[in-house]
């Protein structure tokens, strides 16, 4: 019987490069599917099951309140136009049209990702600080004013010459201004889900698909009344009240509600070491897979620590290739193999053009040896 794919000609993809929406994100475990499934068998108001997932939530990461998204991009547009209406039906109802209220979120130079743009979905203004070596102090102290609605920060924030998020929430407590953090991937160690907003960041968002919960859903946790304000502009705000808010669009399924309290009561409860070590069993078999494969080095992905995937350093010279090169080729045959590669998250790639990180918590069983079949073909011997 053929599949869904082959149905639709769609070739399926062999996923070595990770949590990336592109790709659908995530696989939820056997345990989260069977929640989804149940959820599926009732209806249920979904303003009473976004209100109790939201207090489970908190009460699980041990943060005031939590509000489940359509991913990460919607908790910080929600959040952002929280920060700036406050709780003002008619400014609520006003937006993205910003007239008459603070709409300004101050940004490091060093902190600057395409994903940051979810800020202005609700007619917020992005104000960059910073020269090209740092950002210092007096750069964010010098840009606020009457019109800043708050400071924006990408977690972890460890980018040469960016503040710490300590010095961040510092200033904008001293100046009364919310500190939204986008802390999509920061789920691991757990103590995470609550660290930011424990050191006084108002509101920080996380992409649930990281956590194992679907690709199209995201939670945003922090300050009460910031997160009820955020509420009030979400799907269900506009749903159940008399709103006009922004956040119609971004509307999330009773199933996807119930996978992300499912997911992270999962998340928060397993035993990490063991999954880290069941990486590593798959790295040493993908060594294992590779090892006659000429002109390569191979490395643990990350250097330090447990290792997540394997690092295939090219002797570009000898293989006559890039690694972006072998990357694309990689994606051209069927399944399409995708690689964490320098063109797709350049940010968190430091290898350049003469290699690729193969991830091992979403690649298939047996991906592995399909890989090593598919780079013999692609590089020469």
């Amino acid at each position: 019987m053929a599949s869904i794919f082959e149905e639709l000609g769609v070739r399926p993809v062999l996923n070595a490069m990770g949590n990336r929406t592109l790709l659908g994100g995530s696989t939820p475990s056997a345990a989260v599917r069977a929640m989804m499934d149940e959820a599926e068998e009732d209806y249920v108001h979904m303003g009473d099951l976004m209100d109790t997932v939201g207090l489970r939530i908190a009460e699980m990461i041990g943060a005031e309140a939590a509000l489940v998204t359509s991913g990460c991009s919607a908790a910080l547009a929600v959040g952002a136009a929280a920060c700036m209406t406050g709780n003002d039906p008619e400014k609520i109802d006003q937006l993205p049209d910003t007239t008459g209220m603070p709409n300004e979120f101050i940004i490091q130079r060093q902190l600057r990702i395409k994903y940051d743009r979810c800020i202005t979905i609700p007619g917020g203004k992005l104000v960059e600080v910073g020269d090209v070596e740092e950002t210092r102090p007096e750069h964010i102290e010098a840009a606020i004013g009457p019109r800043t609605a708050g400071i924006h920060y990408l977690a972890p924030g460890n980018r040469p010459g960016a503040l710490p998020i300590e010095e961040v929430i510092r200033i904008g407590q001293a100046h009364n201004i919310p500190v939204i953090v986008d802390a999509a991937g920061e789920v691991y160690p757990t103590d995470k889900f609550g660290r930011y907003v424990k050191m006084g960041a108002k509101l920080a968002a996380y992409g649930a698909k990281y956590f194992g919960a679907v690709n199209s859903s995201g939670m945003l946790v922090g300050d009460k009344d910031l997160v009820e304000i955020a509420r009030a502009h979400s799907f269900i705000g506009f749903e159940s009240s008399q709103a006009r808010s922004i956040g119609r669009p971004m509307k999330v399924d009773r199933q996807e509600v119930v996978a992300v309290y499912a997911a992270l009561r999962e998340w928060l409860t397993m035993n990490h070491e063991d999954r880290f070590a069941s990486y590593e069993v798959r790295v040493a078999r993908q060594k294992a897979e590779l090892k006659d494969i000429p002109n390569i080095e191979m490395f643990n992905h990350p250097a330090e620590g447990p290792a997540l995937g394997l690092l295939v350093r090219m002797d570009t010279a000898k293989v006559g290739k890039t690694a972006g090169e072998v990357v694309a080729e990689l994606k051209t045959g069927n399944p399409s193999i995708w690689v964490r590669s320098p063109q797709a998250r350049p940010d968190d790639y430091p290898e350049g053009e003469n290699g690729f990180i193969i991830l091992m918590h979403l690649l298939k069983e047996g991906g592995e040896k399909v890989i090593a079949e598919r780079l013999a073909e692609i590089l020469p011997s």
